[in-house]
């Protein structure tokens, strides 16, 4: 007897859990031949604001994790997307990619969460530092994570992409809401049900679909939104950058994919994660 196979219902991932966004508005995905493949959710300014809330929620345990463990999670999650690594190769190619470029793509995703994952214990070395002054005083300057951060991800490539903006974020004990790529969004679900089953707390990296169009403003004017990563267009660089400033938020442009080669190395540095991070300076009176 002939039977329709049961395709998988596409949901965001907030807070730990699959959700369905609020308005119940959907938007039909085709795959690279033009067949429907599936509804994506259409998440609202409401979804983004609960997705907010659930990272703020989360902040402060992931921020008190040892450095050493949040390492240890980032690289347990390169192990779960190396261990699934043939079915996101599949879905990149379902929609549009070369077999070979999408063994690429997240091969060098994987690599860059190994590369961030090595970051986790290492960045306040380097970042931090002991202040020479003129005053029988220790003087230390640490970092410290923001607090919840956007990340909107590139329209392609679409896992490397989401990947290389929300990794050095959360390794310094940031938490992330992301927009997935607005056309190619599947490789951002398929990467929220890695997250759901990896040892990253629910919240820690919170993952929305949906249009851009709609989104943008409320990243750039949020103010629970402490800063914004960003792969956009012209259009919406200039509302980022508006709305920011109306909410003293810090916001960083990575380029377009046409611009930005994604795959260098130069896309990852430890640059990327002083982008995130504040620098608070101690005063210690020697002999005290």
């Amino acid at each position: 007897m002939s039977r329709l196979p049961i395709t998988k219902t596409p949901k965001p991932y907030v807070g730990g859990a699959f959700i369905r966004s609020e308005s119940g508005r959907t938007y039909p995905l085709p795959d690279a031949a033009g067949d429907f493949f599936a509804n994506i959710p259409q998440c609202t300014r409401k979804d983004l604001r609960n997705a907010v809330e659930a990272a703020a929620k989360t902040g402060p345990g992931w921020a008190k994790r040892t450095a050493y463990n949040r390492g240890q999670i980032l690289y347990r999650l390169g192990e779960m997307l190396e261990g699934r690594r043939q079915e996101m190769v599949d879905t990149l190619v379902r929609f549009g990619a070369v077999k070979s470029a999408a063994a690429n793509e997240v091969d060098v995703a994987i690599d860059r969460l190994i590369y961030y994952a090595g970051w986790a214990d290492k960045y306040e070395q380097v970042l931090g530092n002991v202040n020479p002054v003129a005053s029988p005083h220790f003087n230390f300057t640490v970092t410290e994570p923001m607090g919840v951060i956007g990340v909107i991800a590139p329209d392609a490539p679409a896992l490397l992409g989401l990947v290389t903006l929300f990794a050095p974020a959360i390794v310094s004990g940031n938490t992330v809401v992301a927009l997935a790529s607005e056309k190619t969004p599947y490789p951002a679900i398929l990467l929220g049900e890695m997250l759901a089953t990896s040892d990253l707390p629910g919240g820690v990296v919170n993952i929305l679909t949906g249009f851009r169009k709609e989104l943008v403003p409320t990243f750039a004017t949020h103010t629970h939104l402490r800063a914004v990563s960003a792969a956009v267009g012209a259009d919406d660089r200039k509302a980022l950058r508006l709305g920011a400033a109306e909410s003293i938020k810090r916001v960083r442009i990575a380029e377009a994919v046409t611009e930005r080669d994604w795959f260098a190395d130069g896309a990852q540095s430890l640059y990327a994660i002083r982008d995130f991070l504040e620098f608070k300076t101690t005063w210690h009176p020697i002999g005290a």
